[in-house]
């Protein structure tokens, strides 16, 4: 079996072409190695795929292939990360590399009889939704990168309508584990704790989150692959809350070292009296509803983790 993954050089790229690697798939791994954090960073995660007989780098921009490998499945994780960084003029950035992209690979597969398209969404697409998150619930996103990872996700129904390719879109939340990103909550927290620095907290610590463990999220990458679902979106995420203080708190029992502080930034830009989520990411909560996973994909959701 063969394997597109773009992104191959991020977090969860990297960690799911180790994954293929280990299962026999030869890889192609396609990354552009934007600037958005550190190179340096994308090619260390990258240590032991790259010198894997079965695997094979391109170092490219999606939208300026003319043509893709032939492979039997598409990991498409490739994407503009960041919430709070997608507002503004670099909007631009984000609607190329996360829906021109997209729609430029399903153009390119729609007729090649891939076995799955397996695309990387967010929890992000749901917005100020009510908990526990459901699939078939509306979605309303409050950030241009919400904006854009639905409207990708909805490229990939589309072309599952129209053209039958066999997409699959998987809504992640909040993902921590070994290669987090260095913007990412927990990394910073972490940093913070380790080296004597002050934690900034948006709003009073008390919104939630779902944290969703690196391995599970890979695990639901390669069962989605291989399952007979297609043109249907899944939540990927641990099912249980916890605070933002509480994680903090968690934080600092497993260092064996108490933050220098918490400063609590007040979730400016938010009208007056809104409840929901200030323009630049913080949040309220996010819990993922695991039922449709259970009923319409058997092992489709990862594990609880304490």
């Amino acid at each position: 079996m063969k394997a597109l993954v773009t992104g191959c050089a991020g977090f969860i790229g990297s960690t799911l072409t180790d994954r293929l690697l280990a299962e026999g798939f030869d890889v192609v791994g396609c990354d552009r190695f934007s600037d958005y954090y550190p190179r340096d960073i994308k090619e260390r995660n990258l240590e032991g795929a790259i010198s894997h007989p079965h695997f094979t780098l391109l170092e490219e921009d999606l939208l300026q292939m003319e043509s893709f490998p032939e492979v039997d499945y598409v990991f498409h994780l490739a994407a503009q990360a960041g919430v709070r960084a997608s507002w503004g003029k670099s909007f631009e950035v984000y609607t190329r590399d996360n829906v021109q992209a997209t729609q430029h690979l399903l153009e390119y597969y729609k007729n090649t009889g891939i076995k799955k398209f397996v695309y990387s969404s967010s929890s992000s697409v749901y917005g100020d939704a009510d908990l526990p998150m459901r699939e078939d619930r509306m979605v309303q996103p409050v950030s241009p990168y919400g904006v854009t990872k639905l409207a990708a996700e909805h490229l990939c129904y589309l072309y599952w309508k129209n053209y039958g390719v066999p997409t699959v879109s998987l809504r992640y939340f909040t993902v921590y584990g070994p290669r987090q990103r260095p913007d990412m909550g927990i990394n910073r927290f972490v940093s913070a704790v380790l080296h004597g620095e002050a934690i900034t907290v948006y709003g009073d610590g008390t919104q939630t989150r779902d944290f969703t463990y690196i391995d599970d999220i890979v695990e639901a990458n390669v069962l989605a692959a291989r399952s007979d679902v297609s043109g249907e979106v899944f939540n990927i995420g641990g099912g249980n809350q916890i605070s933002v203080n509480d994680l903090i708190t968690a934080i600092e029992a497993a260092v064996g070292k108490a933050a220098k502080s918490r400063a609590h930034r007040r979730a400016e830009g938010r009208r007056a009296g809104h409840p929901g989520r200030h323009p630049e990411g913080g949040g309220t909560s996010g819990l993922a509803c695991q039922d449709r996973d259970r009923r319409r994909a058997g092992t489709l959701h990862p594990l609880d983790r304490e």
